[in-house]
């Protein structure tokens, strides 16, 4: 019972994260309009003459359009408005440089014309919190006199600038927006994991049982449907109602996110997700160290309020909760991500090791739930909040910049941009339910690789991915429910497949499927 609403916490929180990543469309061509796209640009920092870290930030929907390479844009001093709202005119000489402008107290547009009028070549504006600022035209006007460039920044790109400022070295600046690659190479890294972690998850069980432990269970048969019961304890067999309850209480919790998300609520969910990432790292390192060695398991020790515990559980433990507070600790440095994925992938093996669906009739439910949900909360919830609350979540907009960590994550190789390509963890786990479940059907059944199911929703699963990158290209970089692709190419592959093969019936309403491997394993004995 425990494990279920621990399964039941964890499943709010893989809904939450079904966008497979997050990116943005190249520039337009405009001119002195009101009518720019807002895309990413960069901001590129000579100090004293030696080249630095670039700094990504926005431009506006107003100014001159950024070349798309070095080649052709120059280089300009960085100078301080003063005052440093840029609202009126400035004391400090403007005249060939780039103007550095705070936020409040009067429009951009105007920050902009005052910088204009003073001779300044470029405008960077400043925003007072995490993430760049994304500056539209006032009143919705279409016309502007602005024809040099504006672009916005973050609080902590201008504490970079800051900082060679106020050490009295010369820094320029040089505003571009190179163009993006169609598709990144870290594609193939996110669709490995994601594809390697369902089949890590339905084969677990036949890669850690040793030889030792099936010979010793076909010799005991009462022993045998001893350990199955205590195993059968700790799953959770998930029904129609419970995968109903798990959407409701999912965009539930995803509303409360957008309205009250704040850094110390994502420090809530990182502690959850560390709790379920080191128990998956855990049961992970611990289930193939027993299947290799399975005299380590013999030594306990009898610990206060705990009782008695393995001494390789204990040191396992500890092992796991260092590295999960390691990744807390460093989870803004560049290298991050991989204790990240880490702790991610060992969490949905044991997820998907301990829930099950029983057949495909729950597996319909939960995931045509999880195929509405995923669409209405990407697409269709700005017609109500007048923004996606999935993607604002997903961002981390309403909490500093600070995002979910219930995705697994990838670094752009080619990008310009830098970032990551992300895929959330519902994105694996609900089909990856559905897989599992064709996995132990074919083996109830007996059958082969080519007949049985479980090969060929793999497949499905990975074009469904692939589709979703296609999707995200064709959507200028708008944030994708991936489940849009992935339930029609798992699910409907599934029903197609068995009406087909005129086995529909069976996959429909396989609910006693403990019984039939319980007598496929007596068969073989």
């Amino acid at each position: 019972m425990a494990f279920s609403w621990r399964f039941i916490g964890l499943s709010i929180f893989v809904f939450l994260l079904n966008v497979s990543s997050i990116a943005h469309s190249a520039p337009i061509k405009a001119h002195s309009s009101c009518s720019n796209e807002i895309n990413m640009m960069l901001v590129k920092l000579w100090v004293n003459g030696g080249e630095e870290d670039s700094i990504v930030g926005l431009s506006a929907a107003f100014g001159s359009v950024l070349p798309t390479d070095t080649k052709r844009a120059s280089g300009l001093r960085a100078v301080y408005t003063q005052p440093l709202n840029g609202c009126s005119a400035s004391s400090t000489k403007l005249s060939g440089s780039i103007a550095l402008a705070r936020r409040g107290e009067c429009e951009f547009i105007t920050k902009a014309t005052v910088a204009q009028e003073g001779g300044a070549g470029g405008v960077v504006l400043i925003n007072n919190e995490g993430g760049p600022l994304e500056i539209a035209c006032p009143n919705n006007s279409t016309i502007s006199n602005v024809t040099i460039p504006v672009v916005s920044i973050s609080k902590e790109g201008a504490d970079i600038i800051d900082k060679y400022i106020n050490s009295g070295k010369k820094v320029e600046l040089l505003l571009y927006s190179p163009d993006r690659p169609i598709v990144d190479y870290s594609v193939s890294f996110i669709w490995l994991m994601a594809v390697g972690t369902i089949i890590c998850a339905a084969l677990w069980k036949k890669f850690t049982q040793s030889k030792e432990s099936d010979d010793y269970e076909l010799s005991q048969e009462d022993d045998d449907m001893t350990v199955k019961e205590e195993d059968d304890s700790e799953i959770l067999h998930i029904t129609a109602w419970t995968a109903i309850g798990f959407v409701i209480s999912a965009s539930t919790f995803l509303v409360l996110l957008y309205f009250f998300m704040s850094t110390w609520f994502v420090w809530l969910l990182i502690l959850l997700f560390c709790i379920g990432g080191i128990e998956g790292l855990h049961n992970c390192i611990v289930t193939l160290i027993l299947s290799k060695f399975r005299g380590c398991g013999k030594k306990t020790l009898n610990l206060p309020l705990v009782g008695e515990v393995t001494i390789l559980s204990l040191v396992v433990l500890t092992l796991c909760v260092g590295f999960a507070i390691f990744w807390a600790v460093n989870r803004k440095e560049s290298y991050s991500w991989v204790g990240q994925d880490i702790l991610g992938i060992a969490l949905m093996i044991t997820v998907l090791q301990l829930a099950q669906l029983p057949n495909i009739k729950v597996a319909t439910v939960l995931l045509c739930c999880a195929f509405v949900y995923d669409i209405f909360w990407v697409f269709l919830s700005p017609a109500i909040f007048h923004d996606s609350v999935m993607i604002s979540v997903a961002k981390g907009k309403k909490a500093g910049g600070e995002s979910i960590p219930m995705l697994l994550r990838v670094p752009k190789l080619t990008d310009p941009y830098k970032g990551f390509d992300m895929l959330g963890f519902g994105d694996i786990l609900f089909p990856g339910l559905l897989i599992c479940f064709t996995y132990r059907f074919d083996e109830a059944k007996k059958k082969g690789v080519l007949n049985g199911y479980f090969l060929w929703l793999m497949i499905g699963y990975g074009i469904g991915l692939c589709i979703t990158y296609v999707g995200l290209f064709l959507m200028n970089g708008h944030g994708q429910p991936a489940l849009l692709y992935l339930v029609p190419c798992t699910l409907g592959t599934c029903v197609v497949l068995g009406a087909v093969r005129r086995e529909l019936k069976d996959l429909w309403t396989n609910c006693d499927e403990s019984k039939q491997m319980a007598e496929a394993r007596l068969g073989s004995a």
